[in-house]
């Protein structure tokens, strides 16, 4: 009936399968021959339902926590179910009405977007909301600005596409006048808006090779700003979590040792900007349940995630993470959904800008 992996299922087999984990993802108690015979449709006698749940456990895909309290699905069960044994629908229609209207509506930088996402994702599944926040070079440059300060300093101001603004203090071996620095800031703009920094710093080291280039005949004296203003800066890499005091309220997660470790994850970050960087390159839904993910801290969980992006550039991952009692054909199509909807967002804002 079953093959070692588990995943050659007849019919019964499957359909009590299916039964036993719908059953305990909803009220998260081990599932008995009595209770699958009742709710399962099966016209089979109670002591095959255990030669099933049986072979079922030699299989790997449901354990029983004690002697005679039924079973539960296993990590691998809820793998096999998430895989073949549900069908996935879209997101019901009043659930991506909300998710459009609680998404802020007009101009927002991408972080206050992305921490909205993340509160919103909480909310819809009463789990941790989780997003990655994209690189600031990820967005293109739409205006940069220059402001002397004492001590030959110049305060560079980068305006990105997506409204944030970074500012930068460079240090040069001589001052600039007011006129050399407007004179600079008018020729980048002309010549670098719209374009990443990882581009711009590519161009620049063209024009800068070539010593009859423009910008050398034009801003001689403010080469060395030209090139300060966009050289790569260290950091910036981060995931915004929301909600994850939601996660005290599932049994399963409720003891302490468990729990201090998932908030130092939450806390420390690394783990989980390691994990939605996996998943960002994937395309699609990422579902990692139990010890799939690779991470200790969420051996009891399961993260659902879904890749997000603009103007065909993949920029970041949008998630939930709960216990592995979770109603996969809810969450799945919430966390598709959102992930979508913040892509058609950040796809406005390019285009409107």
């Amino acid at each position: 009936m079953i093959n070692p992996y588990g995943h050659d299922l007849d019919a019964r087999a499957r359909r009590l399968l299916r039964t036993l984990i719908a059953q305990y993802l909803v009220d998260g108690e081990p599932v008995g021959s009595r209770t699958l015979s009742r709710s399962s449709g099966l016209d089979v006698s109670p002591a095959t339902i255990r030669n099933i749940m049986a072979d079922l456990e030699d299989a790997g895909l449901v354990a029983s926590p004690h002697t005679s309290a039924g079973r539960v699905p296993t990590p691998r069960g809820l793998r096999l179910f998430v895989d073949s044994l549900i069908e996935l629908q879209p997101l019901p229609q009043e659930d991506m009405i909300r998710l459009q209207r609680e998404l802020p509506p007009g101009p927002t930088t991408t972080r206050d977007l992305l921490g909205n996402v993340s509160t919103l994702l909480s909310a819809m599944t009463r789990f941790a909301g989780v997003v990655s926040v994209p690189r600031q070079a990820d967005f293109p440059l739409r205006h940069i600005d220059f402001v002397s300060l004492p001590d030959a300093r110049v305060l560079v101001i980068l305006v990105f596409t997506d409204n944030q603004v970074q500012n930068r203090i460079v240090q040069l071996a001589k001052p600039l006048a007011s006129h050399e620095l407007e004179q600079a800031a008018n020729y980048l703009n002309s010549q670098f808006a719209g374009l990443r920094l990882d581009d711009i710093r590519t161009q620049l080291l063209i024009e800068l090779r070539e010593t009859s280039s423009e910008l050398n005949r034009l801003l001689a004296s403010s080469v060395e700003l030209a090139a300060a203003s966009f050289a790569p800066q260290a950091g910036g890499d981060d995931v915004l979590v929301s909600g994850q005091t939601n996660l005290m309220a599932y049994s399963e997660l409720a003891d302490l040792q468990r729990l201090r470790e998932l908030f130092d994850a939450f806390q420390q970050k690394n783990e989980l900007l390691q994990l939605m960087e996996v998943c960002a390159r994937a395309p699609g839904v990422r579902l990692f349940i139990g010890e799939e993910s690779g991470f200790s801290a969420l051996d009891g969980c399961s993260v659902v995630t879904a890749s997000y992006g603009a103007q065909g550039r993949v920029l970041g991952a949008v998630g939930v993470i709960g216990p592995t009692r979770m109603a996969y054909e809810r969450v799945i199509p919430v966390v598709k959904a959102t992930a979508g909807l913040l892509s058609d967002a950040l796809n406005r804002a390019a285009t409107t800008l």
